[in-house]
């Protein structure tokens, strides 16, 4: 079964759906220098079917409602701004 680590970049929104291999790993989350945009890394296997994997991104100091989900990481943007990102977990199909 093949392995590879891919990229998905992330909009600075509450909660997001991101596409990608079910069972992915995901590794980091950071700011790419070159565009200043937020990006999720994840270990993913390449012969699975896709899933939907929700991510939430919390500012410091904005309310949530959001519930707990596993913290990713912390990342800073270049116009100074402080996210945190959460996986919520894959979505079950039905």
């Amino acid at each position: 079964m093949g392995r590879a680590i891919w990229k998905y970049p992330l909009d600075l929104k509450g909660v997001q759906t991101v596409e990608m291999p079910e069972g992915a790993e995901i590794l980091s989350v950071q700011t790419q220098t070159h565009s200043g945009r937020v990006c999720l890394w994840a270990l993913v296997s390449t012969q699975v079917p896709l899933s939907n994997r929700r991510i939430h991104i919390h500012g410091t100091g904005h309310p949530t409602v959001m519930q707990r989900g596993a913290f990713v990481g912390t990342v800073q943007t270049p116009d100074g701004f402080v996210w945190h990102v959460f996986d919520m977990g894959e979505e079950q199909r039905g």
